[in-house]
C-alpha cells in the first residue's frame, strides 16, 4: 500500500506492507485523511534539522542519548540514532474510510461501515489503517468522508470549547484563527456566544466572518486588549481560547490581559509558558490547558486496550467528541465550506504538503484522497535490489521491529554480517517493517508472520515481539522446521510451555531453540564460570536488581507483558542455572512487598529464593524503590574460600585466591556472544547455547514465583 512518511525536511510516498487487524481494531480503507497544518509542518521541519538543532528544541531526548550513550557506549547510539532519524517516520492523525475487517473482539462496527479515524501513529496517511474501537467513530448518512477526516482538527477545538465552559451569552476571545481557531469560534457561535477572533491575517478574519464571527482585529494594527475591553464595557471577555503557535509568551500575558476578573483562558495552542504572576494574580482567572481531543488522550487502556469510561461519569471522551463533531458538520451547523480545497491524489502528497510550505496565503486546511486499488491490501514490499550473497550465512527473519531488535540485534548482525545476512523483517505497522527492512537491507518487508515461515530462504527466526506473542510464535516457527531465536520470556503460562515441552518430545531432533537469556554470555559470567570450575561446595549467590519504577499502565505490567518478574526477573533465574551447571530446582519460595501503595504491582519488589538439589541457594532481590542513579544489577557468589561480586556488568571481582577479575567502560550482558553461540550451534561446532532443560527450567521458576507473590 501507498504510505506518506517525513524524512530529511520533505515528505516522499512509499510502497508499505498493508497492516492486519489486531483482535481489537478495525482495518480500515482510506478514502480521504487531512493534514495538519500545524503538527505536521512542525514535524516535517524538525525532520530536517540538524542534529544539535534538535538537542536544542527536544532537550528530553538529549537525555535519553545520554543514558543510552552512558549504557551502551557512543557510537553504537550514535549509529541508532543517525539511522533512525534517516530512515523517516509516518505522519498523519485524521482520516475517514470505509471498514474492511473487523477484529475478533470488536463490537459495534461491521465491514462496509463508514469510519472517521483519529490518533498520531494510527490514522496515518496511508491506503489501509489498523484502528482501535475508541479512536473510531460512525459517519452520519449525509457526511461526505472529506470533511469527515478532519475529525481530528474538530476533537481537538472542541475539548478546548468545553474546557472553556462557555454558556449562552457569554463573550469569548479566539486567538489564532487557523483551522483549529475557525472550528472554535464556530462552535462558540453555535453555543450561543458572541466571539471576538483576532489574527494577523486578515483573510482569516473575513472568512472566520463568513462562519459567524462576530467581530475580528488584527493586532498589527491596533491594541486588540484595549478593543476587546471597548467590546465588552470595559469588564473585559468571559474567557479567552488560545488557539494560536508561538514560541512567544506574550500571547498568554495578553490574554489575561483581556480576559474579565474571575475569568477563564484556555490553551489549545503551542505557545511560550512563561506565566507572570501579576498577569492572573489579581484577577484571579483560571488557566487551563486542553489536552488535545479530550478525556481518554495518552491513557493506552482507553485508546488501545478499548476500554471506555462510562458515560454519566465522563460525559465527554475523546470519542465522543470526535462523533459530536461529525454530527455538527453532518446538521450544517459547523461549516468547513470555505475552509478548504479540492483533495490531492496521495501519490501528489509532496506538493500538497508544499503548498503549506510555500510563500503567500496558505490554506487552512489540506486534504488527500485515496483511490480503490488491488494492490493496497499486499501485505508484503519485496526491494528492487541487488542480492546480497548469502552463501555458508544464517538467513535470518527478524519477527518484530521494535526498540530492542533495531538497537541491539541488527547492530550485533552487522558485526557478524560473514555469519548471519538479513533476509526479511516483519512487523505489526507496515512502515516500520519497510524502514528497519531498507535500512538494513533485507530483502523484503512483510507484517504477515507466515511469509517468515513459508520463505525457504529463512533458516532462522528472531522472535522480539511482545511477551504474550512469544509461546505462539515459537511453535509455529518450529512446525514450520525454523530454527528460532525468540527475545524472552519464552512463555507466560504453563500451559503455552508445556505446548513446547511437548513439540521436543514428539520431535527430538528438532530445530534448535534458543531464548534470550544473554547474561549467562556476557564475559563477566563467563569468567565467573572459569573461576567456580570444578568448584567442591554448593553456591550462595546474592543477586539484587535495582529495576526502577515503570508506571501500571505501561505494557509491561499488561497481559501483552506478563509483568516483570516473568518479563525481566527470569534471565536472573536463567544465570542461577548457569551458574550451578544446570542443577534441578528442589524448591521455589518468593514473597513480595506487603502494605504497599497502589502505584506498585506485586510483581515490582519481592525476593526470590531457589534451592537447587547441588545444595547452592540463590536468591534474588527484585525492586523498583530505588534510585535510577545507583547501578541496577549486582551479584555476589559465595563458593570455595571465595566472594566474586560482579558490578553491573561492567566489573567483576574476586577475594580469595589469586585470580584476575574483568571490567570494561561500558556495560556488556552478552548479546553479541549470545549471537555469536547462535552461529556455532547451527554452524554444527557446538551442541545448543542453552539447554531445552535449562530453558524450561528458568521459565518455570518464574511462573512459580509468579504465583507465590501475587496470591
Amino acid at each position: 500500500m501507498k504510505q506518506v512518511m517525513v524524512q530529511g525536511g520533505s515528505v516522499v510516498v512509499l510502497d508499505v506492507p498493508a497492516p492486519q487487524v489486531s483482535n481489537k481494531n478495525i482495518l480500515v480503507r482510506v478514502t480521504h485523511s487531512c493534514i495538519s497544518v500545524g503538527t505536521e509542518m512542525a514535524g516535517v521541519k524538525m525532520s530536517g534539522l540538524p542534529l544539535y538543532k534538535r538537542a536544542l528544541k527536544q532537550p528530553e531526548n538529549v537525555k535519553r542519548v545520554l543514558d543510552m550513550m552512558r549504557d551502551q557506549g557512543i557510537k553504537h547510539t550514535m549509529d541508532r540514532v543517525l539511522g533512525k532519524l534517516s530512515a523517516g517516520s509516518p505522519t498523519g492523525y485524521s482520516a475517514a474510510g470505509i471498514v474492511i475487517e473487523v477484529g475478533s473482539e470488536v463490537e459495534g462496527f461491521a465491514v462496509g461501515d463508514r469510519v472517521a479515524c483519529a490518533g498520531a501513529g494510527i490514522a496515518n496517511h496511508a491506503e489501509l489503517i489498523d484502528v482501535p474501537v475508541n479512536l473510531a467513530v460512525l459517519l452520519p448518512n449525509t457526511l461526505a468522508a472529506d470533511v469527515a477526516s478532519t475529525v481530528t482538527l474538530g476533537a481537538i477545538a472542541m475539548q478546548g470549547v468545553r474546557r472553556a465552559q462557555p454558556t449562552l451569552g457569554e463573550i469569548f476571545v479566539v486567538i489564532g484563527l487557523g483551522i483549529l481557531g475557525q472550528l472554535t469560534c464556530q462552535f462558540l457561535h453555535a453555543n450561543g456566544c458572541k466571539v471576538i477572533g483576532v489574527d494577523l491575517d486578515t483573510d482569516r478574519i473575513k472568512l472566520a466572518i463568513e462562519n459567524g464571527l462576530d467581530f475580528g482585529i488584527d493586532p498589527s494594527c491596533e491594541d486588540y486588549v484595549e478593543r476587546v475591553h471597548k467590546l465588552t464595557d470595559g469588564f473585559g471577555a468571559d474567557a479567552v481560547i488560545i488557539t494560536a503557535a508561538s514560541d512567544s509568551s506574550k500571547i498568554i500575558s495578553d490574554a489575561m490581559q483581556a480576559t474579565r476578573k474571575k475569568g477563564r483562558v484556555v490553551l489549545v495552542g503551542d505557545v511560550g509558558l512563561d506565566l507572570q504572576r501579576a498577569d492572573f494574580y489579581k484577577k484571579e482567572l483560571d488557566f487551563l490547558i486542553s489536552s488535545s481531543y479530550g478525556p481518554g488522550r495518552y491513557d493506552p487502556i482507553y485508546e488501545e486496550g478499548g476500554q471506555d469510561y462510562p458515560l454519566p461519569f465522563v460525559r465527554w471522551t475523546e470519542n465522543r467528541n470526535m462523533e459530536a463533531y461529525l454530527h455538527l458538520l453532518a446538521s450544517g451547523k459547523v461549516s468547513l465550506a470555505n475552509l478548504y480545497h479540492p483533495p490531492y491524489p496521495v501519490e501528489r502528497a509532496k506538493e500538497a504538503y508544499d503548498a503549506l510550505k510555500g510563500e503567500g496565503r496558505k490554506p487552512l486546511l489540506v486534504l488527500l484522497e485515496y483511490p480503490e486499488s488491488d494492490t493496497a491490501t499486499q501485505r508484503k514490499v519485496v526491494f528492487d535490489t541487488v542480492p546480497t550473497p548469502t552463501a555458508g550465512k544464517i538467513r535470518v527473519g527478524l519477527a518484530g521491529a521494535g526498540g530492542y531488535a533495531q538497537g541491539m540485534h541488527l547492530p550485533n548482525m552487522i558485526k557478524l554480517r560473514d555469519k548471519f545476512s538479513l533476509q526479511a523483517v516483519m512487523s505489526r505497522t507496515g512502515s516500520n517493517a519497510r524502514t528497519v527492512a531498507a535500512q538494513n537491507k533485507a530483502c523484503y518487508a512483510t507484517t504477515d508472520y507466515a511469509d517468515l515461515l513459508s520463505d525457504p530462504d529463512v533458516d532462522l527466526v528472531i522472535i522480539a515481539t511482545r511477551h504474550n506473542l512469544h509461546a505462539g510464535m515459537v511453535l509455529q516457527a518450529l512446525e514450520a522446521g525454523k530454527h528460532v531465536f525468540v527475545e524472552k520470556p519464552l512463555a507466560l503460562n504453563e500451559t503455552d510451555l508445556v505446548f513446547i515441552e511437548n513439540f521436543y518430545q514428539k520431535n527430538p531432533n528438532g530445530p534448535l531453540l534458543m531464548t534470550g537469556f544473554n547474561r549467562r554470555f556476557s564475559p563477566a559470567m563467563a569468567r565467573a564460570k572459569e573461576v567456580l570450575k570444578n568448584r567442591t561446595t554448593p553456591m550462595i549467590v546474592n543477586y539484587r536488581m535495582n529495576a526502577g519504577y515503570i508506571p501500571l499502565d505501561h505494557w509491561v505490567h499488561t497481559t501483552e507483558g506478563g509483568g516483570r518478574n516473568i518479563g525481566e526477573a527470569c534471565h536472573i533465574y536463567d544465570l542461577f542455572n548457569y551458574l550451578t551447571d544446570g542443577a534441578c530446582v528442589e524448591h521455589v519460595h518468593a514473597t513480595s512487598m506487603t502494605g504497599q501503595s497502589k502505584q506498585w504491582a506485586r510483581n515490582d519488589n519481592f525476593i526470590a529464593t531457589i534451592k537447587y538439589v547441588d545444595g547452592s541457594i540463590c536468591t534474588l532481590t527484585y525492586t523498583a524503590l530505588g534510585d535510577k542513579s545507583y547501578p541496577k544489577e549486582r551479584m555476589e557468589i559465595f563458593s570455595d574460600g571465595k566472594v566474586i561480586t560482579m558490578d553491573d556488568f561492567k566489573l567483576l571481582s574476586i577475594a580469595g585466591g589469586k585470580h584476575a577479575g574483568w571490567n570494561a567502560s561500558a556495560t556488556d550482558k552478552g548479546q553479541f556472544q549470545e549471537l555469536v553461540a547462535i552461529e556455532e550451534a547451527l554452524s554444527g561446532k557446538t551442541g545448543w547455547p542453552i539447554s531445552l532443560a535449562d530453558q524450561i527450567q528458568a521459565t518455570r521458576i518464574s511462573l512459580s514465583v509468579e504465583e507465590q507473590i501475587i496470591s
